[in-house]
Protein backbone atom coordinates (compact mmCIF):
# COMPACT_ATOMS: atom_id res chain seq x y z
CA UNK A 1 0.00 0.00 0.00
CA UNK A 2 1.30 3.40 -0.87
CA UNK A 3 -0.11 7.10 -0.05
CA UNK A 4 0.44 10.17 -2.18
CA UNK A 5 1.97 12.74 -0.03
CA UNK A 6 2.17 15.64 -2.86
CA UNK A 7 0.13 18.03 -2.55
CA UNK A 8 -3.41 18.65 -4.35
CA UNK A 9 -4.09 21.56 -6.61
CA UNK A 10 -3.58 25.02 -4.61
CA UNK A 11 -7.29 26.64 -3.90
CA UNK A 12 -7.29 29.90 -5.26
CA UNK A 13 -7.24 33.06 -2.68
CA UNK A 14 -9.61 35.21 -2.67
CA UNK A 15 -8.46 38.62 -4.21
CA UNK A 16 -9.24 40.88 -2.28
CA UNK A 17 -8.09 38.98 0.51
CA UNK A 18 -10.37 37.16 3.60
CA UNK A 19 -11.91 40.16 5.88
CA UNK A 20 -12.98 39.95 9.45
CA UNK A 21 -15.03 43.36 10.74
CA UNK A 22 -11.45 45.04 11.55
CA UNK A 23 -8.29 42.95 9.55
CA UNK A 24 -7.93 41.94 6.29
CA UNK A 25 -5.87 39.14 5.65
CA UNK A 26 -3.15 38.91 2.33
CA UNK A 27 -0.96 35.78 0.70
CA UNK A 28 2.42 37.46 1.32
CA UNK A 29 4.85 38.13 -1.66
CA UNK A 30 7.91 40.19 -2.78
CA UNK A 31 5.44 43.15 -2.56
CA UNK A 32 5.39 43.17 0.69
CA UNK A 33 8.64 42.50 1.43
CA UNK A 34 9.25 45.84 2.53
CA UNK A 35 6.41 46.15 4.54
CA UNK A 36 7.14 42.82 6.34
CA UNK A 37 10.87 43.77 7.32
CA UNK A 38 9.63 46.81 8.60
CA UNK A 39 7.04 45.18 10.81
CA UNK A 40 9.58 42.58 11.91
CA UNK A 41 12.11 45.60 12.61
CA UNK A 42 9.59 47.53 14.53
CA UNK A 43 8.59 44.34 17.11
CA UNK A 44 12.00 42.71 17.57
CA UNK A 45 12.47 43.05 21.05
CA UNK A 46 8.80 42.05 21.59
CA UNK A 47 8.86 38.61 19.44
CA UNK A 48 12.57 37.50 20.29
CA UNK A 49 11.03 35.41 23.13
CA UNK A 50 9.17 33.56 21.25
CA UNK A 51 10.91 32.77 18.33
CA UNK A 52 14.24 31.31 17.38
CA UNK A 53 17.54 33.35 17.44
CA UNK A 54 17.91 35.84 15.01
CA UNK A 55 21.02 37.13 13.27
CA UNK A 56 21.86 40.60 11.85
CA UNK A 57 21.41 39.91 8.52
CA UNK A 58 17.76 38.49 9.34
CA UNK A 59 16.72 42.17 9.04
CA UNK A 60 17.99 42.83 6.17
CA UNK A 61 16.40 43.50 2.69
CA UNK A 62 18.57 41.24 0.88
CA UNK A 63 17.12 38.31 3.89
CA UNK A 64 13.66 39.71 3.93
CA UNK A 65 13.19 39.25 -0.12
CA UNK A 66 14.68 36.10 0.08
CA UNK A 67 12.06 34.97 2.76
CA UNK A 68 9.24 36.45 0.64
CA UNK A 69 10.29 34.44 -2.23
CA UNK A 70 10.48 31.57 -0.51
CA UNK A 71 7.21 32.04 0.73
CA UNK A 72 5.77 32.51 -2.85
CA UNK A 73 7.49 29.06 -3.42
CA UNK A 74 5.98 27.49 -0.84
CA UNK A 75 2.42 28.32 -1.65
CA UNK A 76 2.98 27.89 -5.12
CA UNK A 77 4.27 24.23 -4.05
CA UNK A 78 0.90 23.88 -1.70
CA UNK A 79 3.33 23.27 1.05
CA UNK A 80 2.12 26.58 3.14
CA UNK A 81 -0.24 29.42 2.95
CA UNK A 82 1.40 32.46 4.50
CA UNK A 83 -0.81 35.65 5.34
CA UNK A 84 -0.40 38.78 6.12
CA UNK A 85 -2.57 40.48 8.58
CA UNK A 86 -3.60 44.64 7.60
CA UNK A 87 -5.46 46.48 10.40
CA UNK A 88 -9.11 47.91 8.91
CA UNK A 89 -9.40 49.84 12.70
CA UNK A 90 -9.75 53.73 12.30
CA UNK A 91 -6.90 54.76 14.43
CA UNK A 92 -4.24 52.41 12.16
CA UNK A 93 -2.48 54.23 9.46
CA UNK A 94 -3.72 53.12 6.04
CA UNK A 95 -3.07 49.29 5.20
CA UNK A 96 -1.09 48.69 7.99
CA UNK A 97 0.75 45.90 8.29
CA UNK A 98 -0.09 44.56 12.18
CA UNK A 99 0.62 40.85 12.60
CA UNK A 100 0.86 37.35 10.15
CA UNK A 101 0.24 33.98 10.07
CA UNK A 102 1.63 30.79 9.03
CA UNK A 103 -0.01 27.67 7.98
CA UNK A 104 3.00 25.22 7.18
CA UNK A 105 4.19 22.10 6.61
CA UNK A 106 0.81 21.13 4.54
CA UNK A 107 0.99 17.30 4.48
CA UNK A 108 -1.36 15.51 2.27
CA UNK A 109 -1.89 11.55 2.08
CA UNK A 110 -3.51 10.13 5.27
CA UNK A 111 -2.49 12.89 7.40
CA UNK A 112 -4.25 15.96 6.09
CA UNK A 113 -2.59 18.04 8.16
CA UNK A 114 -0.37 21.48 9.13
CA UNK A 115 1.12 23.63 11.73
CA UNK A 116 -0.05 27.15 12.59
CA UNK A 117 2.01 30.02 13.70
CA UNK A 118 1.20 33.97 14.45
CA UNK A 119 2.61 36.95 15.63
CA UNK A 120 0.76 40.46 16.22
CA UNK A 121 2.39 44.36 16.48
CA UNK A 122 2.85 44.63 20.52
CA UNK A 123 0.68 47.87 19.54
CA UNK A 124 -2.21 45.63 18.42
CA UNK A 125 -1.95 43.40 21.08
CA UNK A 126 -5.12 42.86 23.38
CA UNK A 127 -8.26 44.07 21.17
CA UNK A 128 -8.70 40.77 19.92
CA UNK A 129 -7.70 41.12 16.00
CA UNK A 130 -5.55 38.05 16.12
CA UNK A 131 -8.83 36.45 17.03
CA UNK A 132 -10.53 37.77 14.16
CA UNK A 133 -7.56 37.12 12.16
CA UNK A 134 -7.07 33.34 12.90
CA UNK A 135 -11.20 33.18 12.55
CA UNK A 136 -11.46 34.05 8.49
CA UNK A 137 -7.80 32.02 8.01
CA UNK A 138 -8.77 28.79 9.61
CA UNK A 139 -12.23 28.64 7.78
CA UNK A 140 -10.45 29.06 4.72
CA UNK A 141 -7.83 26.57 5.46
CA UNK A 142 -10.64 24.18 6.24
CA UNK A 143 -12.72 24.91 3.47
CA UNK A 144 -11.03 25.32 0.92
CA UNK A 145 -7.56 23.32 1.11
CA UNK A 146 -9.67 20.76 3.07
CA UNK A 147 -7.33 19.65 5.90
CA UNK A 148 -8.03 17.42 8.62
CA UNK A 149 -5.93 19.05 11.50
CA UNK A 150 -4.63 22.44 12.12
CA UNK A 151 -1.77 22.19 14.73
CA UNK A 152 -0.39 24.64 17.43
CA UNK A 153 1.69 25.10 20.12
CA UNK A 154 3.11 27.36 22.26
CA UNK A 155 5.54 28.15 25.44
CA UNK A 156 3.77 27.20 28.72
CA UNK A 157 4.45 30.89 30.03
CA UNK A 158 2.77 32.13 27.17
CA UNK A 159 -0.58 32.35 28.75
CA UNK A 160 -2.00 34.99 26.42
CA UNK A 161 -1.29 32.29 23.20
CA UNK A 162 -3.02 29.58 25.17
CA UNK A 163 -6.31 31.40 25.84
CA UNK A 164 -6.38 32.49 21.95
CA UNK A 165 -5.87 28.89 21.04
CA UNK A 166 -8.44 27.72 23.62
CA UNK A 167 -10.46 30.43 22.25
CA UNK A 168 -10.73 29.34 18.64
CA UNK A 169 -11.16 25.73 19.69
CA UNK A 170 -8.11 23.99 19.96
CA UNK A 171 -7.53 21.48 22.04
CA UNK A 172 -4.88 20.62 24.71
CA UNK A 173 -2.90 17.46 23.70
CA UNK A 174 -0.19 17.53 25.90
CA UNK A 175 3.32 18.84 26.73
CA UNK A 176 6.53 18.36 24.30
CA UNK A 177 9.62 18.72 26.52
CA UNK A 178 12.69 20.56 24.62
CA UNK A 179 10.84 20.92 21.30
CA UNK A 180 11.97 24.07 20.21
CA UNK A 181 15.08 26.08 20.56
CA UNK A 182 13.38 29.86 21.00
CA UNK A 183 15.68 32.70 21.73
CA UNK A 184 19.07 30.44 21.70
CA UNK A 185 17.65 27.74 24.35
CA UNK A 186 15.67 24.40 24.27
CA UNK A 187 11.75 25.03 25.54
CA UNK A 188 9.22 23.01 26.15
CA UNK A 189 5.60 23.56 24.50
CA UNK A 190 1.83 22.79 24.37
CA UNK A 191 0.63 21.09 22.06
CA UNK A 192 -2.64 21.84 20.93
CA UNK A 193 -4.45 20.87 17.68
CA UNK A 194 -7.73 22.25 16.11
CA UNK A 195 -9.64 19.45 13.82
CA UNK A 196 -12.05 20.83 11.12
CA UNK A 197 -15.68 20.51 11.73
CA UNK A 198 -16.56 19.61 8.40
CA UNK A 199 -14.72 16.16 9.14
Amino acid sequence: MSFDFKSKAVPAFPPDGLAAKRVVLRRADLRQAEAMLAYRVTNRAHLEPWEPSRDACFYSTQAANERAMQMEHAMAEGTALHLLIFSNAADAADNALIGDCHFTNIVRGPFQACNLGYSIDQRYEGRGLMHEALGVALDFVFDAYKLHRVMASYRPENERSGRLLARLGFEHEGLAKAYLKIDGKWADHVMTSRVNPGD
